[in-house]
């Protein structure tokens, strides 16, 4: 493994600030004596050809600089090498929703950040992986945080649709009252691990490695990154009303006491629908169902 470290700028992340956040990024690895190469990512789905690339090459640690968008691509440039086992994960945090760094408690210190890169700390994470379709073919994508379908799945493709500038949490509130006016609840053939398969009406479900998403919701607030299992949010057959008194309970954590909402933990679900079933993994619109999840426990290295 090469001893030199790669770093994936996302220039456009946090409303475009990464950019002339940069330049104090790389005076500061280079005060701490970090040797290492960068590039840019030029468009989505840039930072996992990036990282596939410098993984293979025998790059020893992965630096994604951005928000969540961009620690998903180098996670799975990461994770579609050969060199996973070897080639660790580094994250300087510049993004505006950062629900991965809020789970991780990864600093938005930059220097902080920066300084992580030279302690030698690592940590061992589950990672998930979700199989899905886009244009009728068949895709895979690994996921670091959460992924999920319905409503919040249609929340992103809202909040994709927002200009770039809008930044912090306005966008997924933003998105989220787009798709309220015309969202449908949809009934699912759901499977969770051994279980039976079921038939349910759902608002939403969400397959939770972290705590957080939404810019701040603790959509599963006893997740963690490295238990070994998902923590699956069954949203049930909210009514518009509802959902409105009860979305502050999804920021503090304390919706899981709802009767509608159902908390279970396992590590595999797959779920199919009649109607289009939207799929999002870390806040990244994917495809469509039918949809499995499965995780792969202890399958990432972090340098954090």
């Amino acid at each position: 493994m090469k001893q030199y470290t790669k770093i994936i700028i996302n220039p456009i992340a946090g409303a475009k600030s990464t950019l002339h956040k940069w330049p104090g990024i790389q005076s500061l690895l280079k005060h701490l004596g970090v040797a290492f190469d960068f590039q840019f990512t030029e468009g989505r789905g840039h930072g996992i050809e990036l990282a596939k690339t410098a993984a293979a090459e025998g790059y020893s640690t992965l630096v994604a600089v951005g928000g969540d968008g961009t620690i998903h691509e180098v996670a799975n440039g990461i994770l579609q090498t050969d060199a996973k086992a070897e080639a660790s994960l580094g994250i300087i945090c510049t993004g505006t929703g950062s629900d991965l760094c809020r789970t991780l408690g990864v600093s938005h210190d930059i220097a902080q950040s920066c300084s992580n890169l030279t302690g030698g700390r690592r940590r061992v994470i589950d990672i998930g992986l979700v199989k899905y379709y886009k244009k009728g073919q068949p895709e895979q994508r690994y996921f670091v945080n959460g992924a999920g379908i319905g409503f919040d799945a249609t929340v992103v493709a809202a909040v994709d649709s927002l200009p770039k500038y809008i930044n912090g949490t306005l966008p997924y509130v933003t998105g989220l009252l787009r798709t309220f006016l015309t969202y449908r609840n949809c009934e699912v053939t759901l499977k969770i691990g051994d279980k039976s398969v079921e038939k349910v009406k759902v608002l939403s479900l969400v397959v939770a490695n972290g705590r957080y998403f939404g810019g701040g919701m603790q959509i599963a607030p006893q997740a963690r990154v490295d238990d070994a299992q998902f923590d699956i949010v069954v949203l049930g057959n909210f009514g518009k009303i509802e959902l409105i008194r009860n979305l502050s309970k999804v920021y503090k954590g304390t919706h899981l006491a709802l009767s509608k909402v159902r908390l279970e933990k396992d590590i595999y679900v797959t779920l199919e629908s009649k109607k289009k079933l939207l799929v999002q993994a870390d806040g990244e619109l994917l495809g469509e169902g039918p949809v499995s999840f499965t995780l792969l426990p202890s399958a990432l290295t972090l340098t954090v």
